[in-house]
């Protein structure tokens, strides 16, 4: 019989609607229940595309031992990280701070005020039930001990979530974080630091912008060493595109093989920007093949994109995508099998388990058409083999990550079909995510959840419709996007002029959360800072700025302590030092396009672009700027101080490199 998670927009808590265990999901009515019934909370936090949390569900969640331990004394709350990203930061936090560590699935024990007193990530089932019996115990002998503790450790949390002293990231700094980053830099591997090995694609934006503004060939040595040996390697998918979450080791050999659509939205992005910068053909390869796998493997029939593809497939890491040297042989025959094991570094040994091996691509194939056709093939049979789950949930956040990379994806290489999928996708999010003029965070199938969409919702969906607007000259992005952004200040903004992750009217957690940390995607904080700049720097709007510039400064101590988890602040900043460089391209038909083209081959941090007829409504930047005796014309502002406007790229080129 299903339990209460059955009628849930997330995936993962659907995985669970059917365990003995009697979820529910994360609210009031739990807690209510849990002081009711005077029992402690049980929570388990984890995703969809999780291997541990598909572990500990099998052995322990659907176990009915487990079940009649749990049921009776306990109010057991099952929540997807991915759809409440505020409980999980908060309950998280205190994981790390009682046992060193973090991960998932997570499991706190809490008081039915919500403050924990146990936290811990996986346990096997023969643990998980020595865990409950031992909190049944201290629960009932040892009340006021627990109450004190957790009242304790609420509080400790509530000090180290407080804002730390502002720090300026203006070029001094730019230049200590570059020099810091260089000391952790892997000269052999790429990246940074050991095993395992995480895609550093916000610290690559950073680096590409520092090596634009200042011309450091350290910084794009770093970013061409990076971006080389990640897509060389196993953790990037030679036949589907795409990259995987992690290297398990430091060669990028191996992978975590779940993927998920925030790290290859940022991916996408920074290699059309390695691109620009250089017309690198492996980047250009590695833009194309990863957009063509977002629109393969993640599109959703509503136009926007799933969260995730599993770690598993029927259990096992790995099954759909490793090879044996016999498997290659039985696709392409004996002599094409031997020459693709060579190429991919297809072993005998292996280099993953059971004797199989990742694929790797170390040089390009001296036949490019016959590896187009060998890829060809070998997808077609990978594709016979059974697929992992897709975690179809759409988050605002990601999929303005995904926003933004199309867009800029097809500037740089010139396909339109990208722009349409960039459009689609916004016009999906818009539509359904914000309701009554507040973004939600998550649908699945179109129906939208009831989870409030947080900072960094707010933030990168902004991010992403600026770039739309950019790249199409629509209108309509610049507006909505400029929406969203005074919601945020409104309903984010910390009285140090950074930012909470949650708004100011949500549901109250144990303390309100507030990381400047930018891990996996950009922090609700620098999310925001970034899309305040851009669009301050598109409308005129220097409020905007001032709130941006003092929203990085609350970041600026992360950034001097561990630029590693700064990237996107740090990127940010190299925008704010650079800029505003505004260009206004006014005019039709191919003058303005070779103008346009122009400007867009500038990788300023501090440009923006504003396109179309002059005085187009809604768009400040084309205002007042008419065509130049009848022609096409590009108007060059630096810092709101305009250059007399140009007609032609050589002019525009030559204004843009000053």
């Amino acid at each position: 019989m299903p339990n209460r998670l059955a009628d849930s927009t997330s995936p993962y808590l659907l995985q669970h609607a059917d365990n003995p265990v009697d979820w529910q999901e994360w609210g009031e009515e739990a807690f209510a229940e849990a002081r009711r019934r005077d029992v402690p909370v049980l929570l388990s936090v984890g995703y969809a595309a999780c291997h541990w949390c598909h572990v500990m569900a099998h052995e322990t969640f659907e176990d009915e031992e487990v079940a009649a331990a749990l049921n009776p004394h306990f109010v057991a709350v099952k929540v997807d990280r991915e759809e409440r990203p505020d409980v999980d930061a908060v309950y998280m936090s205190a994981t790390t701070a009682l046992t060193g560590h973090g991960g998932w699935p997570m499991t706190c024990v809490l008081t039915p005020d919500g403050e924990p007193f146990f936290a811990g990530t996986y346990f096997p089932r023969a643990q998980f039930l020595q865990l409950l019996a031992q909190v049944r115990t201290v629960w009932a002998e040892q009340r006021v001990r627990v109450l004190e503790s957790s009242a304790h450790i609420a509080g400790r949390l509530r000090e180290m979530s407080s804002a730390a002293t502002p720090a300026a990231l203006d070029d001094r700094a730019l230049a200590q974080a570059a020099a810091g980053l260089r000391r952790q830099f892997d000269d052999a591997r790429g990246g940074f630091g050991g095993a395992p090995k995480f895609p550093p694609s916000m610290v690559l934006e950073f680096l590409l912008r520092h090596h634009a503004r200042t011309g450091s060939a350290d910084a794009l040595a770093m970013v061409e060493r990076t971006c080389t040996a990640m897509a060389r390697g196993g953790m990037y998918d030679q036949l589907g595109g795409g990259f995987a979450r992690y290297s398990v080791d430091a060669d990028w050999v191996v992978p975590h093989f779940e993927k998920m659509l925030y790290d290859n939205a940022q991916l996408l992005r920074v290699y059309s920007h390695w691109l620009r910068a250089t017309g690198d053909p492996l980047a250009r390869r590695v833009v194309a093949e990863t957009a063509e796998f977002l629109r393969r493997d993640l599109l959703t029939g509503t136009g926007g994109f799933a969260s995730a593809l599993d770690a598993d497939t029927e259990g096992v890491e790995g099954l759909t995508y490793a090879w044996t040297p016999q498997q290659l042989v039985e696709v392409l025959g004996e002599h094409d099998g031997a020459r693709a094991a060579e190429l991919l570094s297809v072993t005998e040994e292996g280099t993953f388990e059971h004797g199989s091996s990742t694929l790797q691509l170390r040089a390009d194939p001296d036949d490019a058409t016959w590896w187009a056709g060998v890829r060809s093939r070998l997808l077609s049979t990978r594709d016979e083999r059974p697929q992992p789950a897709r975690d179809d949930k759409v988050v605002t956040s990601w999929n303005g990550l995904a926003v933004a990379a199309l867009a800029d994806a097809s500037i740089a290489l010139d396909d339109p079909s990208l722009l349409e999928l960039a459009r689609a996708c916004a016009e999906f999010v818009v539509g359904t995510h914000l309701v009554d003029g507040r973004l939600r965070r998550s649908s699945r199938d179109g129906r939208v959840g009831a989870a409030a969409g947080v900072a960094v919702d707010h933030g990168n969906l902004a991010e992403g419709l600026l770039a739309l607007h950019q790249a199409t000259g629509e209108a309509r992005w610049l507006e909505t996007a400029r929406q969203l952004l005074e919601v945020a200040v409104e309903q984010f903004g910390a009285d140090d002029g950074g930012f909470h992750d949650t708004a100011a009217d949500a549901e109250p957690l144990v303390l309100r959360p507030r990381s400047p940390a930018d891990n996996a995607e950009p922090s609700g904080q620098s999310a925001i800072a970034g899309a305040l700049l851009t669009c301050s720097a598109l409308t005129g709007d220097t409020a905007m700025r001032d709130r941006a510039e003092a929203a990085l400064s609350s970041s600026g101590f992360l950034a001097a302590r561990d630029p590693r988890f700064a990237g996107w602040a740090l990127a940010v900043a190299e925008a704010s030092v650079a800029g505003p460089l505004q260009v206004a391209v006014v005019g039709e038909g191919v003058d303005a396009a070779e103008l346009l083209a122009t400007a867009r081959a500038s990788s300023s941090p501090g440009l923006v672009l504003a396109h179309g007829r002059p005085d187009s409504p809604g768009v400040p930047l084309l205002a007042d700027r008419p065509l130049v005796r009848g022609a096409a014309a590009a108007y060059v502002c630096r810092g709101f101080v305009c250059d007399a406007p140009v007609t032609d790229a050589a002019a525009l080129s030559a204004a843009l490199a000053r």
